[in-house]
C-alpha cells in the first residue's frame, strides 16, 4: 500500500509500505476513504520538532472496516468508522472519565503499541488499528460522500474546537475571543456557536478565513494584536471576554488569549505547545483568570457532536478549502505550510 513518510525538514514522500495485518484480537484494519494534513503536522514538516528517522506521518482519517480480530465486539467489517487522532482503550480510568487522550494504554498513529507493533499513521491507503473498540467510532450508514469531509474533522480538529470551548466553559449568553483563525479556531467559533454563545469575536487578518468565521458564528472580527488588540477587544464587547480560546501554541497566542479575558473568566487551550508557551503564574493569581484545556480527548466528544453533523445542524467540514489525491500529499504540506490553504483533505 502507499502511504506518507516524513524524511525530515520539508521532505515528505508517499512510499509503498506493508500491507496492514491483524496482530491482536483487538485490532480492526481500515481502508482509508479520507485523511487530512493537520497543524501540528507542520510542526515537524518545518523542523521546529526533529525527525530523527524517517516515520510515517498522519493521524486524522476516516474509512472502512476490512478486517476485524476475534475480540472486537462493536465494529463489523463494511462499517464505516470515524478514527480519533490517539487510540484508546475506553476501559481504563482516563477512558471511563471521559478523557481519552490520555489513555494508560495509549498509542499514536505511526508510532508503535505496547506490544511493540507498528501502528500505521493515517495518511495513507490502509491502517491497523489497535483496541479499535475502544478507539473506532461506527457511523450509520450508509454514508453519503458529501458528509465524509465533515465526518472527517470530527477525528480531531472540530473536536479539538469543542474542547476549546468547553474548557473555557462556553456556553447560553457567553462572549467568546478566538485567538487563531487557521482550521481549529475556526472549529472553536462553530463550537462556541452551538453552545450559544451570544458574542463571538475572532482574531484575524485574513479575509477568507474572517468570511468562513462569520459563517461559522463569529459576531466581530479583530484584526489587531498585542495591546491593540485588547482594546479593540474591549471596543466590540464594551469589556474582556467572559471566554478566551487559544487554538495555535505559541506564547505569543497564549498571551493574547490571557489578555482578552476577563479577570475571573476562563481560558481554553487547545494549540499543540511550542515556542516557549507557558503560563504567567501571577498573572493568573491575581485575575483569577481559569484555564484549562489541553489535548482533546475526541473520542469522548464524537457521539455528542456526531448527530449534529449527520442532520446537518452544522457543517464543520467547510474548513478544507483544497482537495487533493494522496498521490500530492506533498503539495498538500506545502499549501497549508504556505497559508494557500486553510485545511487539505486527502484522498487515497
Amino acid at each position: 500500500m502507499r502511504a506518507t513518510m516524513i524524511y525530515g525538514e520539508r521532505d515528505i514522500r508517499l512510499e509503498e509500505r506493508p500491507e496492514p495485518q491483524v496482530h491482536l484480537a483487538t485490532d480492526a484494519v481500515v481502508r482509508v476513504v479520507a485523511a487530512c494534513v493537520c497543524g501540528s503536522d507542520l510542526w515537524p514538516y518545518r523542523g521546529v520538532s526533529a525527525t530523527r528517522k524517517p516515520r510515517a506521518i498522519g493521524h486524522e482519517f476516516v474509512g472502512i472496516v476490512e478486517q476485524i480480530g476475534a475480540e472486537v465486539r462493536s465494529l463489523s467489517v463494511g462499517d464505516f468508522v470515524i478514527s480519533p487522532f490517539t487510540v484508546s482503550c475506553g476501559v481504563c480510568v482516563p477512558c471511563r472519565n471521559g478523557v481519552t487522550s490520555a489513555c494508560e494504554r495509549l498509542g499514536s498513529f505511526g508510532g508503535v503499541d505496547r506490544e511493540g507493533f507498528p501502528i500505521d499513521a493515517g495518511q495513507g491507503e490502509r491502517v491497523r488499528v489497535p483496541l479499535a473498540d475502544g478507539t473506532l467510532v461506527a457511523v450509520p450508514g450508509p454514508v453519503d460522500d458529501s458528509l465524509v469531509p465533515h465526518l472527517l474533522t470530527l477525528s480531531d480538529v472540530f473536536s479539538t474546537g469543542h474542547h476549546a470551548a468547553v474548557s473555557a466553559g462556553v456556553g447560553p449568553g457567553s462572549t467568546v475571543v478566538v485567538v487563531g483563525d487557521g482550521a481549529v479556531g475556526l472549529s472553536a467559533v462553530l463550537a462556541s456557536a452551538r453552545l450559544g454563545a451570544e458574542r463571538i469575536v475572532v482574531m484575524s487578518r485574513h479575509a477568507d478565513r474572517q468570511a468562513l468565521a462569520r459563517e461559522f458564528g463569529a459576531t466581530d472580527v479583530v484584526a489587531e494584536r498585542g495591546a491593540e488588540g485588547i482594546s479593540a477587544v474591549r471596543s466590540v464587547l464594551g469589556g474582556l471576554a467572559d471566554c478566551g480560546l487559544e487554538a495555535v501554541g505559541t506564547k505569543d497566542s497564549m498571551v493574547q488569549a490571557l489578555g482578552v479575558t476577563r479577570p475571573g473568566g476562563r481560558v481554553g487551550f487547545v494549540g499543540v505547545p511550542s515556542g516557549g508557551a507557558e503560563l504567567p503564574i501571577r498573572q493568573l493569581f491575581d485575575s483569577n483568570i481559569i484555564v484549562g484545556g489541553g489535548m482533546a480527548p475526541a473520542r469522548a466528544y464524537i457521539p455528542e457532536l456526531l448527530p449534529d453533523v449527520l442532520a446537518g445542524r452544522v457543517q464543520p467540514g467547510r474548513v478544507f478549502d483544497l482537495e487533493l489525491p494522496l498521490s500530492e500529499v506533498a503539495e498538500a504540506y506545502a499549501a497549508m505550510d504556505e497559508r494557500r490553504a486553510i485545511k487539505v483533505l486527502l484522498r487515497p
